[in-house]
């Protein structure tokens, strides 16, 4: 097993140098990432907002998490963890928004074939070496088949 020996030092000086490094880390990582910026509540669905423009429509009936609320309840939602979450303080809810799509069985579909078909157009360096390589030679060979 490989041990990993902690980097950070907790005795460490925080001066302005470390501080600037540290919110541009979080902001490069914020980047990174799709945020939520809204929640709304409209026939027995939560659409969640993110800061792109784009939305999702998740059914309550799909989470047990929301089995106790009530409508009222429900206008109380709000997105927190750096527009990650779903939190409720008066019900001490916290719940994960990619946790909530991960558990939409058509949504992880469709996920899935989106990033199927964007790997599928990605092409490697060898990949394109190989490719112009076989064009020279007057394309892909053709498949013989062996009759015996």
């Amino acid at each position: 097993m490989k041990t990993v020996k902690a980097k950070i030092l907790v005795d460490q000086p925080i001066t302005e140098a470390v501080l600037d490094e540290a919110i541009e880390r979080g902001k490069t990582r914020l980047r990174g990432s799709l945020q939520a910026t809204g929640v709304s509540f409209h026939q027995q669905s939560l659409t969640v907002s993110f800061e792109d423009g784009t939305g999702v429509l998740l059914p309550v009936s799909h989470y047990p998490e929301f089995d106790n609320f009530e409508d009222e309840d429900y206008a109380s939602l709000k997105v927190g963890i750096s527009g990650t979450a779903l939190c409720h303080e008066e019900k001490d809810l916290l719940v994960s928004i990619a946790g909530m799509i991960s558990a939409s069985k058509s949504l992880m579909s469709m996920a899935a074939s989106v990033v199927s078909s964007r790997n599928g157009r990605q092409s490697s360096a060898a990949k394109a070496e190989a490719a112009r390589a076989n064009g020279k030679k007057g394309g892909r060979p053709r498949k013989v088949e062996i009759t015996q």
